[in-house]
């Protein structure tokens, strides 16, 4: 049978060289685009099975009926998070198909790293010594032992974060609209309350997927009920986070820290190398300005294990399209879980 053909948008060198390694398994004919895909890019999709988009392509409703003309039959993501898929467009247009977990603990992990980076201002500490500057002025931190963290999102992110948070012996208080009451137990942790988790935190770390109902759930409004000084950490989905109530809430002092691997803006910026260009976004060239804020470029998931599992996961997810086998990790455009999980479905595909 003739190798099916996928196409690749937004392909950086380490998509080919994870992709082309794990792809020796399965066989299939890739192709690299470095752009997005977007109205003006779908054309370079016609004549292939399947294409394979990264968090900054776009899906819309048009890029759909122009994928159906084309032929394209499924839209397999390279990342949990679909909200860049128009859903109800794609149903009994084109499959979708996602990475629902690739490394919990690469993200997690990341989440403390900032963490500890802007308590202990490392970063700061690192340029000053290259600079022979061995002062400690203006470096003081706090011990993280005994402090309340709040997690917003117990998902498999949240939970490997709550685990590494027991080792440093805080108090976490969580939120999710579907509690584990089980899994708290273990972890000696508490549901809460947004309003109980703001009041009493004084880290609140962000690890659930962008939805209607979670859209700038931190705004000028949740910002005021929290503790002042208190650490916001990002690194889930950028419009979580009202980014201009962000720049109040840091001008008042009423946030004392912001780490954040994702802006609800990022699409121009995040992946690309905009060292010799001016930076257009007003408020993100504003964000770079505090000296309490710690921007990284969606890199919480960059880990060789998550790139290899990314990979293994995408290809399979392809080839039980191809091979007619129940879908997996097809998201259902009714409810944007996978299929598997679905009240509705029985068949594993989303129609």
């Amino acid at each position: 049978m003739e190798a099916k053909k996928i196409a690749f948008f937004d392909s950086k060198p380490y998509d080919r060289e994870s992709f082309d390694e794990i792809n020796k398994e399965y066989g299939f004919e890739l192709k690299y685009f470095k752009g997005h895909l977007n109205q003006d890019t779908v054309p370079l999709a016609k004549g292939f099975d399947a294409i394979c988009l990264f968090v900054n392509d776009i899906a819309s409703a048009e890029v759909i009926q122009r994928l159906q003309e084309n032929g394209n039959k499924l839209i397999a993501l390279r990342c949990a998070g679909y909200n860049n898929i128009d859903l109800k467009s794609a149903f009994g247009k084109v499959h979708v198909v996602r990475v629902p977990a690739y490394s919990p603990y690469a993200v997690a992990e990341h989440a403390i790293a900032m963490m500890l980076t802007l308590n202990r201002k490392t970063h700061k500490a690192f340029y000053r010594t290259q600079d022979n500057n061995f002062t400690i002025n203006g470096l003081l931190g706090f011990d993280m032992f005994g402090k309340t963290v709040g997690v917003i999102g117990t998902g498999q992110i949240g939970k490997v974060l709550i685990h590494i948070l027991n080792g440093f012996g805080m108090k976490i208080l969580a939120y999710d609209t579907f509690p584990n009451p089980d899994f708290a137990k273990k972890g000696g942790f508490q549901y809460v309350d947004l309003d109980t988790l703001y009041k009493n935190s004084d880290i609140i770390t962000l690890h659930c997927p962008l939805t209607p109902e979670t859209q700038y759930i931190i705004n000028e409004e949740s910002i005021q009920k929290m503790k002042t000084g208190v650490m916001l950490i990002n690194t889930s989905r950028g419009k979580l986070i009202n980014t201009k109530a962000l720049i109040n809430g840091l001008k008042d002092k009423k946030i004392g820290y912001a780490g954040l691997d994702v802006y609800e803006e990022e699409s121009e910026y995040f992946f690309e190398d905009m060292s010799n260009t001016i930076l257009e976004d007003d408020v993100l060239a504003r964000l770079l300005t505090f000296h309490n804020v710690l921007i990284t470029s969606h890199q919480a998931f960059f880990t060789k294990e998550a790139l290899t599992n990314i990979a293994h996961t995408t290809l399979q997810n392809v080839k039980d399209y191809f091979e007619e086998k129940k879908l997996v990790n097809e998201v259902c455009y009714r409810c944007g879980q996978a299929t598997t999980n679905c009240s509705k479905i029985s068949t594993g595909k989303c129609f």
